[in-house]
């Protein structure tokens, strides 16, 4: 399923316009993206929980040529899901 099939199946389901159900979903991923860029946690009970974790730095090697290289430290986006989403897809 795609962007707009999503948007399309949104608008369905709540009875919103498109246009409207799409400035939701960019709203909805806008604010999680915010919350995981201030270091915060956002936990939906039963959905899951979005949070950015640190990676720390490391070596790696340059597969073209076999040189050692530093990966730098940074920060990934992770998603746990919650036990009732683990439940629901594995019915």
């Amino acid at each position: 399923m795609n962007k707009n099939e999503f948007v399309a199946k949104l608008a369905a389901d709540t009875g919103l316009k498109k246009a409207d159900a799409e400035k939701f979903l960019e709203a909805f991923v806008s604010n999680v993206k915010e919350v995981m860029a201030n270091g915060d946690k956002l936990q939906l009970v039963g959905f899951g929980t979005f949070e950015a974790k640190k990676r720390a730095e490391k070596e790696g090697v340059n597969p073209a040529t076999g040189e050692k290289i530093t990966i730098a430290a940074c920060n990934v986006p992770s998603f746990k899901p919650g036990k009732a989403l683990k439940e629901e897809i594995n019915k």
